[in-house]
Order: C-alpha cells, then structure tokens, then sequence
C-alpha cells in the first residue's frame, strides 16, 4: 500500500502534533534538531521537514506504537509517509 503525497502530509502533521503535546518527546526532538517551538510552527508546511518529523519518531518503537495507536494507523505509516515526503527509496530494515 502506497500513501499519496496529501496523505504523507496529513499524517505528519498528526505526528507533530501528538509530538508537541508529548512532555517526553518534545523536549528530545527539539535538543537533538536545535529547533524551537516557533521553528515548529514557521516549518510545519515544509515537505522535508515533515519527512524528518516522522524520521524522527521512527527511531523509537514506543513512540511509533504510541502515535499510531492514538492515530488508528498501522505502525508502517509514519516511515512510508517519511520516504514519500522526503523522496525517499530506502527500505528500513524492520
């Protein structure tokens, strides 16, 4: 199953918004990315960055699991929508 580009979009920004009211996540994505709050906001329109968003969040399971669990998506959708948005071939190996 292959997700649009609207749908990769849509589905990230779900993920920057369950990001920016998690008090564990938000504070490590915005240490290890050196962005602020308001970059979040001036950003969040931006194809590449949304890619990294949802990059981001595929580096912990628990997150995944969190996210897609409050979403109703299958836990493949935030690195798929993350290739579509960043023009992306590569096959993450789990």
């Amino acid at each position: 199953m292959s997700l649009s580009h609207d749908a990769a979009e849509t589905l990230a920004l779900d993920a920057l918004g369950w990001m920016v009211t998690n008090d564990e996540v938000l504070p490590v994505f915005l240490g290890a990315t050196g962005s602020s709050v308001e970059d979040l906001r001036i950003r969040a329109s931006e194809a590449d960055f949304l890619g990294s968003v949802l990059e981001f969040l595929t580096m912990d399971d628990t997150w995944v699991v969190a996210f897609c669990d409050q979403k109703g998506c299958g836990y493949d959708q935030p690195l798929m929508a993350a290739h579509v948005l960043l023009g992306t071939a590569r096959m993450h190996w789990t």
